[in-house]
């Protein structure tokens, strides 16, 4: 079966020294492209937010970073302001082999929604067009790798295994937030949905 690797998220403002840096982001992006030459095809999402986006915490009078807040889809995270498009923090980490992927999806540039998943909005109707484009080109098979393990990698992963994608995700090129034990809470989740942690 052909098989894709998704890269989430594997941007500068996502590893140390980023305005919502992952305690060893950067580690990965070796192993990364060294598991690139294994694949069918790659892929990487890019957060890509504009100035105005509803889930920056500046954008919400008085709210502290990684305070919660009620949106018309659900619960939301406040996050530091991150990825504004084409500010240097969105870019792909320089040392990640940009120049091997597929496609590059772009995902939270909607003001009013933020977008964990690269498969989904966080509304879970709102589609980026990634389930279309693997479906086209047979990619069944799916392996996540990138940033972060608990929030756009799990997301991304569950969502491949709900609409019906052979899903793993190599856990040794990602890496956490673990915001009050969201870590275990997405080892859980992605388990309960089908998920193969390798």
């Amino acid at each position: 079966m052909p098989k894709a690797l998704i890269v989430i998220d594997a941007q500068v403002d996502f590893c140390p020294g980023g305005r919502l840096a992952v305690e060893g982001g950067d580690q990965i992006i070796a192993p990364i492209n060294d598991l690139m030459a294994d694949y069918d095809a790659v892929v990487l999402t890019q957060d890509w937010h504009p100035e105005n986006h509803s889930s920056f915490a500046d954008n919400h009078d008085g709210a502290e970073p990684f305070s919660t807040v009620e949106m018309p889809y659900g619960p939301q995270v406040l996050w530091p302001r991150h990825c504004v498009i084409n500010s240097p923090g969105a870019g792909f980490h320089p040392a990640l082999a940009v120049d091997v992927a597929d496609v590059i999806i772009r995902k939270g540039y909607r003001p009013e929604i933020d977008s964990y998943s690269a498969f989904f909005e966080n509304d879970h109707q709102t589609r980026t067009g990634l389930e279309g484009y693997l479906r086209e080109r047979g990619l069944m098979s799916l392996d996540f790798v990138g940033l972060a393990h608990d929030f756009c990698v799990a997301w991304s992963a569950i969502d491949a295994a709900k609409l019906g994608f052979n899903v793993g995700v190599i856990e040794d090129a990602t890496r956490a937030i673990d915001l009050n034990g969201s870590k275990k809470a997405a080892q859980d989740n992605m388990r309960a949905a089908g998920v193969m942690l390798k």
